[in-house]
């Protein structure tokens, strides 16, 4: 049997008034991604022919946001007429023989093995719907079957009877149907409904008295057929989403303190007996070793971390390489072109920006070392800046292998300390120091006797 070319059509037109913002619908977020990227995700792990994504509303945004994917093919819905008046605007781009199926951008929870089950029904049905039960049916079409439960049609909220209110078998809005009856359906759908509107549903009863089989499939997760109309609906459905991140890290040996407390933006990776504490935001491209521990309150964002690495409470990092048995924080913050190779000891309030620091260096307290190379077993000490900035141009500071820089010292780049070399504490470092040297910069220290402390005049009455 010949098996038809699949084309995917998902309704994005919408302006989706309830949200309550100038951002089209389904560009607002769930996982750090709009809406749409999901769906279109989703879509993309089916392999079909061509994806159509249906836009009116705030077009130009919509498009802007996916201006690197090529692969979609845009149709534009200059009046929103109704969800089957979207799909008959897609369909001049669908030719010959295929099967179309039909998604909901703003319908993102759904995974690629529901929507394949709906198309494996597809070889004995020209119309597949997905369905489901549901307890509260409020505002959603409901499934009309007649006396040997066959599907003959679907009846929107606003136009239901008492008695077809009472149904719990919703519409999903997910519908896969063969391109020529399509066709031929979408021609005698007409707008007689409470909302003048082309409805897309209306093809289940037009294939119905046509004679046709009609297949129901059921999701696997009653939270993937989940909609985003407000912004409550959205924070359910993040909720959801980030609880099967969580579940799938736990299943693959991740620990996972409490899943209701992460936070996994984007594509992120974890391998086996790492830990996650609690209130932690992982944004994507992100990925992390084994054995690892991230503690509480931890922003991560574009980062590769390695094997053993701790990071204590309260730290960012952000588009950093850590190697294997860093220890980071509490309360460090690592900024872009951090680079920190093996057994690097970066400590409370140390912030580090584009430097790279060779292994088993230690950068403890207080200090700041940004656009700099710091080299091995280097020690830093409490307060240390590299003032890098002179207010028009950043420069460079190079520190060697096996130096100790004193706490409380400046070195104003463009510098270098070379191996072995040693900053006394309290220096203002502003030309190179050589191999082994010491050097100091500080006013000697002189000792008054008998000194005696200023004190407060009284207050006059």
């Amino acid at each position: 049997m010949t098996v038809k070319p699949l084309h995917i059509v998902i309704l994005a037109a919408g302006k989706g008034s309830r949200m309550q913002s100038e951002r089209p619908k389904v560009l607002h977020e769930i996982g750090g991604q709009p809406l749409l990227a999901h769906v279109v995700e989703t879509a993309k792990a089916l392999s079909p022919e061509q994806i159509h994504v249906v836009i009116g509303h705030g077009r130009e945004q919509i498009q802007n946001t996916f201006a690197n994917d090529s692969s979609l093919n845009w149709v534009i819905q200059e009046q929103q007429l109704g969800t089957g008046h979207a799909v008959s605007q897609a369909l001049p781009g669908i030719q010959g023989q295929a099967n179309v199926l039909m998604l909901t951008a703003d319908v993102p929870l759904l995974g690629p093995s529901t929507l394949q089950a709906m198309l494996d029904n597809m070889s004995a049905s020209p119309l597949t719907l997905l369905t489901a039960m549901v307890s509260d049916a409020s505002g959603l079409g409901r499934i009309q079957r007649n006396e040997t439960n066959a599907v003959v049609g679907i009846v929107e909220h606003k136009d239901a009877s008492a008695e077809q209110l009472s149904i719990k078998e919703i519409n999903s809005g997910i519908i896969c149907a063969d391109a020529e009856r399509l066709r031929g359906w979408l021609e005698q759908v007409g707008n007689q409904n409470a909302q003048g509107e082309y409805y897309l549903t209306d093809i289940v009863q037009l294939a119905a008295e046509d004679g046709y089989p009609i297949a129901a499939t059921h999701p696997t997760k009653l939270s993937e057929v989940m909609g985003i109309n407000s912004r409550s609906q959205l924070a359910m459905a993040e909720r959801e989403h980030q609880n099967s991140l969580a579940q799938d890290l736990m299943d693959s040996g991740v620990t996972i303190i409490d899943p209701n407390r992460i936070d996994i933006r984007g594509q992120v990776s974890i391998e086996a007996d790492t830990i996650i504490d609690v209130n932690v935001v992982l944004q994507g491209p992100t990925n992390i070793g084994r054995n690892c521990y991230i503690g509480p309150n931890t922003v991560i964002s574009a980062s590769t971390i390695g094997e053993g690495v701790t990071v204590h409470p309260n730290c960012v990092i952000d588009q950093s390489k850590i190697s294997r048995g860093v220890n980071i924080g509490p309360f460090a913050r690592l900024r872009p072109g951090t680079d920190l190779s093996e057994n690097v000891r970066i400590g409370n309030f140390v912030e580090t920006k584009n430097a790279s620091i060779a292994a088993e260096s230690k950068v403890n307290h207080l200090s700041y070392v940004g656009d700099a190379s710091v080299g091995q077993n280097t020690n830093i000490g409490a307060g240390v800046i590299t003032c890098n900035y002179d207010g028009a141009n950043k420069h460079q500071t190079v520190i060697g292998n096996d130096v100790f820089v004193g706490s409380d010292s400046q070195l104003v780049a463009p510098v270098e300390i070379e191996d072995g070399a040693t900053i006394g504490a309290g220096s203002t470092i502003t030309n190179d120091v050589g191999p082994q040297q010491l050097a100091i910069s500080r006013a000697k220290q002189r000792m008054i006797n008998n000194w005696q402390r200023p004190t407060k005049k009284p207050r006059k009455k």
